[in-house]
């Protein structure tokens, strides 16, 4: 079967063009526990579920370009960080938490494009477990989940949102030494 060359670089688009929409969904009856609500909860759960089904499909193919490195890892972005504004918006996620997740992808993201002309760095290992663990977090937090299981759910997304909080500051610490090696390496490399 023939795969269309640009097809995980359109699903990493439509990714980045159903964050408004998830945002929008979320915050426009309040963060009421309603169908927008639940909606929004399913469209980030689907749309950041594409991340692996963009990814396995340009490697399955063979059909991995700079251009997905480099928006694969922003897409991701801007659904987490648009989740994260908005429950912080919302006074469900204390504003500390989006701050330092924020400050961390929004700093790896402009060195990305800074670099991109040189090279283009790809998410490393723990950058994707930070994703998943954001995405976990997330989910369980935007699901109105306690009205339907109980309180004992809050706890546990208490419990997911600390890890891919300390996720999120190791692997941004990673990404930078990672990063001052290489270029130390490159730097030796030449001379």
């Amino acid at each position: 079967m023939a795969v269309p060359r640009q097809l995980p670089n359109a699903i990493t688009i439509a990714r980045i063009l159903c964050a408004p929409v998830f945002l929008w969904m979320l915050l426009a009856d309040g963060g009421a526990d309603g169908a927008l609500r639940w909606w929004a909860a399913v469209l980030f759960i689907v749309a950041i579920a594409t991340d692996g089904i963009d990814g396995y499909i340009a490697r399955r193919y063979k059909i991995v370009t700079d251009l997905g490195k480099l928006l694969d890892p922003i897409a991701d972005k801007v659904l987490t960080g648009f989740a994260f504004i908005g429950l912080s918006i919302l006074l469900e996620l204390p504003w500390w938490i989006t701050i330092i997740v924020l400050i961390r992808e929004v700093g790896i993201t402009v060195h990305r494009l800074l670099v991109a002309s040189d090279h283009v760095v790809a998410a490393a290992w723990m950058g994707k477990l930070k994703t998943v663990a954001q995405a976990v977090a997330l989910s369980l937090a935007l699901l109105p989940l306690s009205s339907v299981v109980g309180e004992w759910i809050i706890w546990v997304n208490i419990v997911t949102m600390w890890i891919a909080v300390i996720l999120t500051i190791a692997s941004g610490i990673d990404y930078v030494v990672t990063e001052i090696r290489g270029a130390r390496r490159s730097r030796t490399d030449r001379t």
